[in-house]
């Protein structure tokens, strides 16, 4: 819907095998969810890394018929909407540069880098030009740059990246030698996991999330921990550590209530088990004095399920989504968002009409997309309509990996709840509290991101850009991350 908008999913695929091309599109369609805007895969195929990548969702980019003439392992691929340069191919994902030796390694990234323009302007000073916009390019090079280009030193060199890269970045990397790297930021912002084939054991593979082990037969093992890194070679681990340890952690709360799939499992958490006590939650919390519970599709499902246990009310399908439409959020323009809206849902009359209904959705971001399903309630005949957000409301932007780039995009930072209520058409609104989201998550509230929540960030410059955007009164700045502060 009209809410926020995720960066990225990775996967790679370490195996003795000569052909995983099946399992890496298995991979990144179970993680398209993440990203629609490109795809992309690095390949190693005959001691040279064959990349492809394109505008479009996977099957665009790697139709099935096409995938017997693609050959190589290991591999990594992406998934990506850009909350930093633009949907072109050229800001695609996975990224390759050439290294001493006429070697060569490729990344790709999920997160954002908060201090993307201090650092292209020290590579290009060092004579390593970015060519994109993208932040995985920003990232590979400083790479890159910290190893003085030899590939054997790239371990030694992650332990210097958090001295120079402030940011989100869960990353995989691979070296024309079939060398496989993963690695995480010290915060663990974004999540990324590993597991190993039930039946293959010699296939190891690291992602995003668990459902894209789970779509190839393959049993998550862990997460990779925040500030470490993992080198496997031909489906083993062979080398394991931290390039940085810090006691606290700062995992996104915004995977749990919408980006992740429900059947996937964060640092040991079933997202469908949060989603459903984000809804119980709310029954908690608010008296619920409604006909019947319907759910905004998809992602709010398992929330309107647990008011419905919580409170006995019946839940009942009265939107209906047209599955030929992606997400709406994903459309990178006001304009395409707009009109993926009118074609998304269709209301059902006789679910709705002269009831008394309880909206369940995950978030209230810009407010286009409750205000039209409110109308389109209102027209199918609701006589009363009671919002629910599962996410507490969103006040401030997002350095890390979500595309809320200033205050101007979301509805919440300006407006009080029963403004937003007005605007929306609802005859009541009622919000998660922060204190209800932590407990549904069931992590400590100081191992999470709220930032967006609260609007205090777990690193420096971005919460100096934040207080120096707000006493300089910048207007009308699309991304905060790409201001020179």
């Amino acid at each position: 819907m009209s809410a926020l908008k995720e960066s990225c999913g990775v996967v790679a695929i370490s195996s003795e095998n000569g052909r995983i091309i099946e399992k890496m599109f298995y991979a990144m369609l179970a993680l398209q969810h993440r990203g629609e805007e490109s795809a992309g895969m690095l390949l190693l195929d005959n001691g040279r890394l064959r990349l492809r990548k394109g505008i479009g969702k996977v099957l665009d980019v790697f139709p099935p018929e096409k995938l017997l003439s693609i050959n190589g392992c290991p591999g990594i691929g992406h998934v990506r909407y850009s909350t930093v340069g633009s949907p072109t191919t050229l800001d695609a994902q996975p990224f390759k540069v050439p290294m001493k030796g006429r070697r060569e390694i490729g990344l790709a990234h999920n997160g954002n880098i908060v201090n993307i323009v201090e650092l292209r302007k020290t590579l290009a000073e060092k004579g390593l030009k970015c060519r994109s916009r993208c932040d995985a390019e920003v990232l590979l090079k400083t790479i890159k740059m910290l190893s003085n280009s030899s590939i054997e030193d790239i371990p030694s060199t992650l332990k210097e990246l958090p001295d120079l890269v402030e940011g989100a970045y869960s990353a995989t990397m691979l070296s024309d030698d079939g060398t496989v790297i993963s690695f995480r930021d010290p915060l663990g912002f974004k999540p990324l996991c590993y597991g190993r084939g039930m039946e293959n054991t010699s296939e190891l593979y690291f992602a995003s999330e668990s459902v894209a082990l789970d779509v190839n037969d393959a049993r998550i093992e862990s997460d990779v921990e925040p500030g470490s890194y993992i080198i496997a070679k031909d489906g083993e681990i062979v080398e394991r550590g931290f390039f940085c340890k810090l006691k606290r952690r700062a995992y996104c709360m915004f995977e749990y209530v919408y980006f992740a799939r429900p059947d996937s499992v964060l640092e040991g958490r079933s997202v469908y088990n949060v989603r459903m006590e984000l809804g119980r939650n709310l029954a908690r919390t608010y008296e619920i004095d409604v006909d019947v519970i319907i759910p905004v599709p998809d992602t709010s499902r398992p929330a309107a399920e647990g008011m419905s246990r919580e409170t006995g009310i019946d839940v009942a399908e009265g939107l209906i989504k047209n599955r030929y439409v992606g997400r709406t959020f994903i459309q990178p323009t006001h304009e395409q968002r707009r009109n993926s809206i009118k074609i998304k849902l269709n209301p059902l009359r006789s679910v709705v009409e002269n009831k008394r209904i309880a909206v369940i959705d995950d978030s209230i971001v810009r407010g286009l997309t409750a205000k039209r399903i409110v109308t389109l309630l209102r027209k199918a005949g609701a006589k009363e309509i009671h919002f629910f957000s599962t996410c507490p409301p969103i006040v401030s932007p997002c350095f890390y990996g979500i595309d809320i780039g200033s205050h101007d995009e979301l509805i919440a930072a300006y407006k009080t709840v029963n403004e937003i209520r007005r605007i929306i058409g609802a005859d009541k609104l009622y919000y998660q509290t922060i204190d209800g989201l932590v407990k549904a998550i069931g992590l400590p509230k100081d191992s999470l991101c709220l930032a967006c929540l609260t609007g205090i960030y777990p690193t420096e410059k971005a919460q100096r850009i934040i207080e120096t955007v707000k006493e300089s009164k910048i207007e009308k700045v699309r991304r905060y991350w790409e201001v020179d502060v």
